[in-house]
């Protein structure tokens, strides 16, 4: 299965004929080996991407595959930055061969799902983008907080 088909299948909940389902959105959050960082402004952006960058190659990431990470994570804090108010925080980890990352905020959940925008559209693809790039995408929701966790294969 293809990795768009893999995150529109998590994020709905469904499965694709023949597909097992990846448990990315039960996947708990170690305490240990967890890096995190905030994230309040624009600016902050920056220094997130070259956070999500080292965090993934130091878990075995190849660089081509950090690359994708850390225009996904950008495009999901980019996407709080402009919807949400108070920023947000991402939580990196690695476990059994995968990688995993929270994209976390007090926004609403995300829909995704959808496909791609038009080629003239002024807005709209960066969670179309990050379902094509990503494994897996599951949006969960708790208390006051929306996650968006996405997962590499290391």
């Amino acid at each position: 299965m293809d990795r768009g088909a893999a995150g529109r299948a998590a994020a709905s909940g469904g499965l694709m004929p023949g597909e097992r389902r990846e448990a990315v959105a039960e996947q708990n959050v170690p305490t240990h080996a967890t890096d995190t960082m905030a994230y309040q402004v624009a600016t902050d952006v920056r220094a997130l991407r070259a956070f999500v960058s080292a965090g993934a190659l130091a878990r075995g990431l190849s660089a081509e595959r950090v690359e994708l990470l850390t225009l996904a994570v950008s495009e999901l804090a980019t996407n709080t930055l402009q919807h949400t108010t108070g920023g947000g925080w991402v939580r990196l980890w690695a476990e059994s061969g995968q990688l995993f990352c929270d994209v976390v905020d007090h926004g609403p959940a995300r829909a995704f799902g959808r496909s791609m925008p038009a080629a003239d559209s002024v807005r709209g693809r960066g969670l179309a983008i990050v379902e094509q790039i990503c494994d897996e995408v599951a949006v969960l929701t708790g208390p006051g907080e929306t996650v968006v966790r996405i997962r590499l294969s290391l």
